[in-house]
């Protein structure tokens, strides 16, 4: 069965004569030496998918007794370390653990939750929510609740839910209906009706707001960005926008990305979107910026952290 964590676009696929046992005793060599070998854990954890990584991990606990990150935590240090780690956390562990952090400490980061929330798929969502209850013993959406307000929340919610619809086929009456919705909502009245905003914009499939966005145009004269804008503020605006814009998960990761990113924010994207859509994330990425995401990283990065990304970056186009 393929994995709901794997796309067509990424930069990182299975490894061909893939070993779990020679992999995790290389690591433990790497590790154990004098000094560590930095270049043979970045050749072999950048080179193997995350399904692969994960097999690494329980042949490793299983041969040596320990737990793997626990191992590179105690060997490395900063940025290079939380990147190995995340290489070999699972996908929806990781995303669980990155939430968390955007709500952790005196203030929440918005930007990560709606980047996080608006780009997983509604089964991605459903597994995000269950290790987020296994590792914090507390429920994502209780946390989001006590964390953001307003309609900002009441949309992060509906997402989290994972219930956005993920068929493929259209219903041109239904974009016609929601069209309308969304144009009484908003552009046609006095106040506008968030709840309708959201309804439409966290629940259909892409392809069909699409389609709904198609109609909108027609009904409105106006794109429904343009809408948005005008219609709504903070941090529910940033949402609906995120959603808006036509394209995928591709483009609100590039963004994310812009110039001189944080570490956090960095390392997300390289991790989680390398086996789903980095490829289109690099192309989206030099064509707002002129210059590639590989030049990005060169400049911004050094060290064992810097050749680390790059491998996961893959090219520089």
């Amino acid at each position: 069965m393929a994995s709901i964590w794997v796309g067509h676009r990424g930069t990182i696929r299975d490894y061909p004569d893939f070993s779990p046992s020679v992999d995790a005793e290389a690591i433990r060599k790497a590790i154990r030496g004098i000094g560590t070998d930095e270049k043979m854990l970045i050749s072999i954890l950048t080179e193997r998918s995350n399904a692969q990584r994960q097999l690494i991990v329980k042949e490793y606990q299983a041969a040596y007794g320990k737990e793997l990150k626990d191992d590179l935590k105690g060997d490395l240090s900063g940025h290079f370390e939380h990147l190995m780690v995340a290489l070999v956390t699972p996908p929806a562990v990781f995303d669980a653990k990155q939430l968390k952090k955007s709500m952790k400490g005196a203030g929440t980061n918005e930007d990560a939750l709606t980047e996080i929330l608006t780009t997983r798929t509604s089964r991605q969502m459903k597994e995000i929510s269950q290790a987020y209850y296994t590792v914090y013993k507390k429920s994502l959406g209780d946390d989001i609740s006590s964390e953001t307000s307003g309609d900002f929340r009441k949309a992060l919610l509906t997402l989290a839910d994972g219930r956005r619809d993920e068929s493929l086929k259209v219903d041109e009456h239904l974009a016609k209906k929601d069209a309308q919705i969304l144009y009484k909502a908003g552009e046609n009245r006095w106040g506008t009706d968030e709840d309708k905003f959201t309804e439409i914009l966290c629940l259909r499939s892409f392809p069909q707001l699409k389609l709904t966005f198609d109609e909108y145009r027609n009904i409105s004269q106006k794109d429904i960005v343009d809408s948005i804008k005008g219609e709504l503020s903070g941090h529910f605006e940033d949402l609906l926008l995120a959603i808006g814009k036509p394209s995928s998960a591709s483009k609100l990761s590039y963004s994310a990305l812009g110039a001189g990113t944080d570490e956090f924010t960095l390392n997300r994207i390289m991790v989680s979107r390398s086996e789903i859509d980095l490829l289109d994330i690099r192309i989206e990425f030099k064509k707002h910026y002129g210059y590639s995401l590989y030049s990005a990283i060169k400049s911004d990065t050094s060290g064992d952290y810097e050749i680390t990304l790059l491998k996961i970056c893959g090219g520089d186009d």
